[in-house]
């Protein structure tokens, strides 16, 4: 019995050795999968960066889709053309990521409310279908590229789901209790209580609202009216395109007292960034201020400080809005809410709820953002006040995490006036002098002092 020789020959007869599996195609495939999904993220940052988009949230968010969206359909073509296993499926995730973003370059904010509804579950049911046809993907490489995308995709339906969810229930649970005044293209929310002369007016810090003086604005409307308000964008106020630097602030917050008929004079109170808004104000308007305290505040820039352009000046560039709007979009991915739970414990439980859920918000996001991309700004417009008179000021400093160059800068802030007050608070943080009872007693003192140094005509105590 004879066995016919297995080894292959060429076209002239010679032996070429033992044929082997071509691992081209698997090999193939892979590559193909890990370059479309590299592209799509390149091309939506690329896409983001790009003039033509505005750098507005919404339109930021769908320029991005439509980079994933040309990742996914790369998958469906090239797969299709240059190997083996053609993943035509992907051009389900194409179409759907396509279609949203571009409703969102077209629409802008107006579709996002119905897509923020929307788009969560169908994603959910899009990428379970995903996940079943993406098996025919015959590629060790799988479970490490397409596996950890799925997931992501799967936690942001969940977290967007979950937040879209969550602010509709907290729209009913924590409505306005004060009124919207229109300042000039937009709204902000002010809210007033108590009586008596002069009004103090409450500046909460960075990323702060007024929420965040659930302590100190009841103590002081015992002994004097006072008034809280939210910044552009923060709270129950609606956002601007206007630049939120120091000067535009305290403006916007004199317009405010004005149309919501406001008495004054006023005592400012700011907190941190607060501390250069009130500084500011009192600098544009000192016929209007007869007291302030400062709150652990930032310090004014020097004059030695370069002076650094606006990133919103009309018609320029502005690269740092286009990151502020992504970064504060993935507050509707429930990213916020997340971080805003591990903060505000020490505010009473009406105040705290209501600072949690408002600093969810991706208006809130991105307000905060824009306000330390305008830090420098603000400092040299905190900087104009340079004679404070004999106003009385307290300056108050938190004891804890305060350095030398902190507590010099405090120590300055206390020389803005010949009546003035520097006291260091032992075992306080800087935003428990706001937050925590104890330290927001400290602070609710300070304003009561100042009060009582205008009304009876007497220094502050030193």
């Amino acid at each position: 019995m004879t066995t016919a020789s297995t080894t292959p020959t060429s076209k002239d007869g010679s032996e070429t050795g033992p044929s082997r599996p071509d691992p081209g195609p698997k090999r193939r495939i892979a590559w193909i999968v890990a370059g479309s999904l590299v592209t799509g993220l390149v091309v939506g940052l690329l896409f983001v960066a790009g003039p033509f988009v505005p750098a507005e949230e919404s339109e930021v968010t769908g320029a991005l889709l439509c980079g994933w969206a040309l990742g996914w359909a790369m998958l469906a073509g090239l797969s299709a053309r240059f190997s083996d296993q053609p993943q035509r499926w992907a051009a389900a995730p194409a179409l759907f990521m396509g279609v949203g973003g571009l409703l969102l370059l077209s629409f802008g904010s107006s579709v996002q409310p119905v897509l923020s509804w929307v788009w969560p579950p169908a994603l959910l049911v899009l990428v379970g279908w995903m996940i079943i046809r993406s098996r025919q993907l015959a590629s060790r490489s799988r479970p490490w590229l397409l596996y950890p995308v799925f997931a992501a995709l799967v936690l942001a339906s969940l977290g967007g789901g979950y937040e879209t969810v969550a602010e509709a229930a907290e729209a009913n649970a924590y409505p306005m209790s004060g009124q919207l005044i229109d300042i000039g293209g937009h709204s902000l929310h002010l809210r007033c209580t108590g009586s008596g002369s002069p009004t103090v007016v409450l500046e909460p810090g960075g990323g702060g609202m007024s929420s965040d003086l659930g302590w100190i604005e009841p103590a002081v409307a015992r002994d004097s009216h006072v008034c809280v308000y939210d910044r552009a964008g923060r709270g129950w106020s609606e956002p601007t395109d206007t630049p939120q630097d120091a000067t535009q602030i305290a403006t916007d917050l004199h317009t405010l007292l004005d149309r919501g008929n406001v008495p004054g004079p006023y005592v400012l109170a700011g907190h941190s960034f607060g501390g250069l808004y009130v500084l500011t104000f009192a600098a544009l308007y000192p016929d209007d201020v007869v007291g302030m305290v400062l709150v652990d505040s930032a310090a004014p820039a020097s004059a030695a400080t370069p002076e650094v352009a606006s990133t919103g000046e009309e018609g320029s560039y502005d690269l740092m809005g286009r990151v502020s709007a992504l970064v504060s979009s993935s507050a509707r991915l429930g990213l916020g809410r997340l971080i805003a739970q591990a903060d505000y414990g020490g505010l009473p439980p009406q105040s705290r709820d209501e600072a949690r859920s408002r600093t969810a918000t991706v208006g809130q996001a991105r307000s905060t953002i824009d306000e330390y991309v305008q830090a420098n700004s603000s400092s040299k417009a905190a900087a104009t006040l340079v004679d404070f008179a004999d106003k009385p000021l307290v300056v108050l400093t938190a004891g804890v995490g305060s350095n030398a160059a902190w507590m010099t800068a405090q120590e300055d802030l206390a020389t803005l006036s010949t009546n003035s007050s520097h006291r260091v608070i032992a075992g306080a943080v800087h935003a428990a002098l706001l937050h925590d009872e104890h330290g927001a007693a400290a602070t609710t003192e300070a304003i009561l002092d100042v009060l009582s140094s205008i009304r009876n005509d007497e220094p502050l105590a030193r």
